[in-house]
């Protein structure tokens, strides 16, 4: 093997050993894909859970099972004191700034009693827990990483949020996930060049509002994509460990979809 090929391979098997990364919302879906993941690669988990505290057990003893470190960190996101309390958890649980943040934590407004909120509520609720709960968790522990020279940070996007989607739920996310994109721009600037900051943008994934999903609702999530299917929580997941990693290290500031592309 020559020494290009030897780089290469060493690159392509990057792990994340010994690296602490917190993933919020990390009890099902989404986050606990994107966490499963990250402990296959080696990482210490810090495992979130809102109001849902066995399913963060359950996906921390997952991840023990596996041979890997995990803890569990509970708070209700929307509340500004519990976003102090969860900041000041993980810090203390990392022993200092974890190397990854993953602002997965989002409201679900559309299964549930949440569906029958007013158009203002589901607008409310959205902007506390997406929006503010990801600034402030991410300045604040990105205050740290770039005190500790070093770290990665992941917030979650829409991929509909740069093109618009019609209806309440297209209106409501949009501009959600548009302010957390415009935000992550921003603060990769703010942190650079240390601390990178990049934004994943999923666009139809089958997590649980997916598989509720009617036959209408299937047709236009495939035909929006050139793959012709929904993404799925893994798809999420993939993406989100090659950015944790070193590999990813020439990419900030950058607004990534993964929705298999759109026509």
């Amino acid at each position: 093997m020559s020494d290009s090929q030897a780089t290469f391979m060493e690159v392509r098997s990057e792990r994340l050993d010994g690296r602490w990364a917190v993933v919020t919302g990390s009890s099902s879906g989404i986050g606990r894909a994107i966490s499963l993941r990250l402990a296959a690669a080696g990482a210490r988990l810090v495992v979130h859970g809102g109001h849902e505290a066995a399913r963060a057990r359950g996906v921390a003893e997952e991840i023990r099972r596996a041979g890997q470190v995990a803890e569990v960190v509970m708070a209700d996101l929307a509340a500004p004191d519990q976003q102090d309390r969860f900041v000041a958890s993980v810090l203390d649980v990392c022993g200092g700034p974890p190397h990854v943040l993953v602002n997965n934590a989002g409201a679900d407004v559309l299964t549930g009693d949440a569906g029958n909120l007013t158009f203002e509520e589901k607008l409310e609720t959205l902007w506390r827990v997406d929006v503010v709960a990801t600034m402030r968790l991410a300045r604040a522990i990105g205050a740290a990483m770039r005190s500790s020279g070093r770290g990665v940070i992941l917030n979650l996007g829409w991929d509909q949020a740069a093109t618009g989607m019609e209806g309440d739920s297209g209106e409501m996310f949009s501009a959600v996930k548009g302010a957390v994109a415009a935000f992550s721009r921003s603060l990769a600037r703010s942190l650079a060049p240390h601390v990178r900051v990049n934004c994943l943008a999923p666009g139809w994934i089958r997590t649980a509002w997916g598989a509720l999903a009617g036959d209408a609702w299937d047709r236009r999530a495939r035909a929006e994509s050139l793959s012709g299917r929904w993404g799925t929580p893994e798809d999420v997941a993939e993406v989100a460990a090659f950015l944790a990693g070193d590999a990813s290290s020439f990419l900030n500031g950058q607004v990534i979809d993964i929705n298999g592309g759109r026509p």
